[in-house]
């Protein structure tokens, strides 16, 4: 049981900062209205209804969140090896599923997310004019590395030993 709070106290944080920066970046640009908790998570509520949302702006807002939390799950996947030495084994869980879970989320979020909810993808594209199909395929890309870091780099570390073919490495990283 105990290893599941790690995980939820982990996808807790990973809201807070994602929703966190969405606000910030909204606070930036005169866009934030209100905070909203839902049963099923943490909602920024924008100033602009989404149909009339346009420019570069919302390419920011809904943007940044994910940049952040991709960047800070490289950034704690650097510090692995000198994460799991600690003898807190608070720590040292937090720590595996918030890598985990960092660079996992929002690849997924921009990548295989937007064919089931929508989600930021639509700001991005309405703010920087891309392609959604093009952020898809690159995120889907980041996907597929982040799994083969997490499953050739990440697990070791943790002595994390398992037969099922999700978290088999596909490729040879160097």
């Amino acid at each position: 049981m105990r290893k599941y709070l790690y995980l939820v106290l982990a996808l807790i944080i990973f809201a807070i900062i994602h929703e966190g920066t969405h606000a910030l970046v909204a606070v930036a640009f005169d866009e934030y209205q209100t905070f909203v908790i839902h049963p099923y998570g943490l909602e920024v509520i924008f100033k602009t209804p989404v149909a009339e949302r346009e420019g570069i702006k919302w390419g920011f807002i809904s943007g940044m969140s994910n940049v952040v939390t991709l960047l800070l799950g490289y950034l704690l996947f650097l510090f692995r090896t000198k994460m799991k030495p600690v003898r807190n084994p608070i720590i040292n869980a937090l720590g595996y599923w918030m890598i985990v879970i960092f660079m996992l989320a929002d690849a997924f979020n921009l990548s295989i997310g937007p064919f089931i909810y929508g989600g930021d993808i639509n700001g991005i594209v309405e703010g920087f004019g891309i392609n959604r199909y093009v952020i898809q395929s690159i995120f889907f890309m980041i996907v597929l590395l982040n799994r083969e870091l997490i499953v050739q780099k990440l697990l070791p570390v943790y002595g994390i030993k398992t037969k099922h073919p999700l978290f088999q490495s596909w490729i040879k990283l160097k």
